[in-house]
């Protein structure tokens, strides 16, 4: 009878007795399936449908998100896709997978016998699937890793919730770790910066450099979000590393949605108030970001060196994110090692394989 049946139906079946088994989560944002207007309008009807994403009455928000934006929006964010989307499909999602398989590499080098996979907080490559099938496999430990350095309800609780959704259909719970933030990691900072000095390196030193980070209503600060400090420490740590004053950076928010004041300075206007102070070059690093993606390359890299240019300015330079760089996956492996301290993941059999089977990967991405 239907009243009989058991809510947790779903999950795959338990042996009595089974070894534990450990396993990381790396979660990222997500991303459409394809640049086209279909796609593009079912990620953000489940995007910006997320309490944690819009803090504003819900029935308000549901009547303009699908009378206004689901019907304008998608067809021209479809065309932004489109101008940054690569023969292996969306940057964020190439990036996010590359770095899930290489942390799994580092860490079997390390002799640490874990499964790595990715998960997106929205679109395809579910939070709920990726658990599904880690517990399938035998998982019996998961560590909750964002690939956020910073913390913030409108992100890394979000995931969180997703994951917590997922426990709430599971009878048999893996033991649950998360991690919050990392935005102060001095592996995380050093990594920043070398990448930074390498395009220094190639290109010589900006008159300015800008550090653009996501944006969130100002709103969230002043109910007590730590987003726009850590996003300020990090800034000011990077900013030690490499040596320069508080003169010649500056910290920015970019991708404000609708009228609401957000955290500020905007990018955009301070690019353009830059060059009439009499700025000839800016170099712009996402630090918030950890893999390419729609905002960096496309909102930074294009529509950022559009308007500095037209402003006036002379030279504009993008640096890219993090993403296959060893020095950042050595830096998240590290994270990662702190956050498994105490769990036995001592290497068996299987994770030699997989370290041999990860040094091709390791080895392309020490070239980058």
């Amino acid at each position: 009878m239907s009243f009989l049946k058991s809510p947790f139906a779903k999950e795959p079946p338990f042996s009595h007795g089974q070894a534990p088994r450990t396993a990381v989560l790396f979660c990222n944002l997500g991303t459409p399936d394809a640049p086209t207007t279909a796609d593009v309008r079912r990620f953000l009807r489940e995007f910006l449908s997320d309490p944690r994403v819009v803090e504003i009455p819900r029935l308000l928000w549901l009547l303009i998100l699908h009378g206004i934006i689901l019907r304008f929006r998608p067809a021209k964010s479809a065309a932004k896709y489109a101008s940054i989307w690569t023969p292996e499909g969306s940057p964020l999602k190439v990036w996010t997978e590359k770095q899930a398989k290489l942390l799994q590499g580092w860490l079997a080098q390390r002799g640490y016998d874990v499964k790595v996979r990715y998960a997106m907080r929205y679109g395809s490559t579910s939070i709920a699937s990726q658990l599904d099938a880690l517990k399938a496999e035998g998982t019996t430990r998961v560590l909750i890793l964002p690939a956020y350095p910073q913390y913030s309800a409108t992100t890394t609780a979000s995931l969180f919730d997703a994951v917590y959704a997922w426990a709430g259909q599971v009878r048999n719970i893996p033991e649950l770790r998360f991690v919050n933030r990392y935005h102060d990691d001095a592996r995380y900072i050093a990594a920043l910066a070398m990448s930074i000095r390498r395009h220094w390196k190639t290109h010589g030193r900006p008159d300015q450099l800008l550090m653009s980070f996501h944006g969130v209503p100002e709103r969230t600060l002043q109910l007590g979000d730590p987003y726009h400090c850590e996003c300020f420490k990090t800034a000011r740590l990077l900013a030690e590393q490499l040596g320069v004053t508080k003169e010649q950076f500056k910290v920015t928010f970019q991708s404000r949605l609708g009228r609401a004041k957000w955290l500020q300075p905007y990018t955009e206007p301070t690019l353009i108030a830059l060059v009439k102070a009499g700025v000839k070059r800016v170099d712009v690093v996402c630090p918030g970001f950890t893999s390419d993606c729609l905002e960096t390359l496309e909102e930074i890299a294009m529509e950022g060196r559009v308007a500095f240019l037209q402003a006036g300015g002379k030279e504009f330079h993008y640096i890219a994110c993090l993403n296959d760089d060893p020095a950042w996956i050595t830096a998240l492996c590290e994270v990662t090692q702190l956050h498994l301290a105490g769990w036995p993941t001592q290497t068996g059999p299987d994770a030699k394989e997989l370290a041999a089977s990860h040094a091709a990967a390791l080895a392309l991405g020490a070239k980058h």
